[in-house]
């Protein structure tokens, strides 16, 4: 009996290991997300492409919260939250660093 157990926590911890589509959820292959800054209004689009876990061509973490990736064109430490839409950008400097804030529209839940 506890060998039984044990197989099947093993399994269901392999099976959380999985990508999304293997576990039975459709994850798009790459996605383009609009992301806006909400003092200024301006848009941009960020494309993202989940089975290379990059963000526009840097590498990415993606996990089901968050994505999270570095841009060395601007220095900025991005962290996109995946249920709100929230964007920070860390930006490290001389004066000791600042914050940008977005918000971008992820469409349906993945």
């Amino acid at each position: 009996m506890f060998r039984h157990r044990v197989i099947a926590a093993g399994v269901a911890c392999l099976a959380g290991m999985l990508p999304p589509a293997a576990r039975g959820q459709q994850q798009p292959d790459r996605a383009a997300i609009t992301c806006t800054n909400p003092a200024s209004g301006a848009s941009w689009q960020v494309m993202i492409d989940y089975p290379k876990s990059t963000v526009d061509a840097n590498p990415a973490e993606i996990t089901p919260a968050a994505i999270s990736w570095f841009d060395p064109k601007d220095g900025g430490h991005y962290t996109l939250d995946r249920k709100t839409g929230k964007l920070t950008a860390t930006v490290a400097s001389s004066t000791g660093g600042y914050f940008r804030h977005g918000r971008c529209a992820l469409g349906k839940p993945r």
